[in-house]
């Protein structure tokens, strides 16, 4: 996802276009003022507490790209909304689902008003099919646990537990058919 994202901007300034990136001030795992893709490609970035922040910043720019937006409140998707309207290209990457499969953070409701939805798929770490799903590998009743390696792979449908650490809660139960 973030390298999507990091692609995009990088484009955008190649056509001369006024780019902001924004990260979750909660998100220091890689570096504290970028945004950091597995393959180590580094984009700079601004990092913010809420949604909101985004709109001073956002006053000069035609493309506004937004990191890890499972992070962020319910109200990314107003902001986002407010930017479009005004032309800004809002570019968002995040997780739409948790380890668990369920809706995660504001994420879901962008992609419902969002005029265009790329969903990437990582690699299975299992069996090196294409993956949608995030297993988490360490036992934690949080919903949010920032990690990177060490604490999540990617996983195809086959091999994502999502009750792996369970103890009382169920998961989502997705749609078979």
């Amino acid at each position: 996802k973030t390298e999507e994202l990091v692609r995009r901007v990088r484009r955008a300034r190649i056509a001369r276009q006024r780019v902001l990136v924004v990260k979750p001030g909660v998100d220091v795992r890689y570096a504290v003022d970028e945004v950091v893709t597995h393959t180590d490609s580094r984009e700079g970035a601004v990092p913010i507490a809420r949604a909101t922040d985004l709109l001073a910043l956002a006053e000069d720019a035609d493309v506004v790209g937004v990191d890890e937006a499972q992070f962020f409140d319910d109200g990314l998707v107003d902001v986002a909304g407010r930017l479009a309207d005004e032309g800004v290209r809002v570019i968002v990457a995040g997780l739409d689902m948790d380890y668990r499969g369920r809706p995660f953070g504001p994420v879901p409701d962008l992609m419902a008003v969002a005029e265009y939805v790329t969903k990437t798929l990582a690699v299975c770490t299992v069996c090196g099919a294409p993956a949608s799903r995030t297993q988490r590998l360490v036992p934690a009743e949080a919903q949010v646990l920032l990690g990177a390696g060490d604490r999540y792979e990617a996983r195809c449908r086959k091999h994502w537990d999502p009750t792996r650490f369970d103890t009382e809660q169920e998961a989502l139960p997705l749609p078979r058919g």
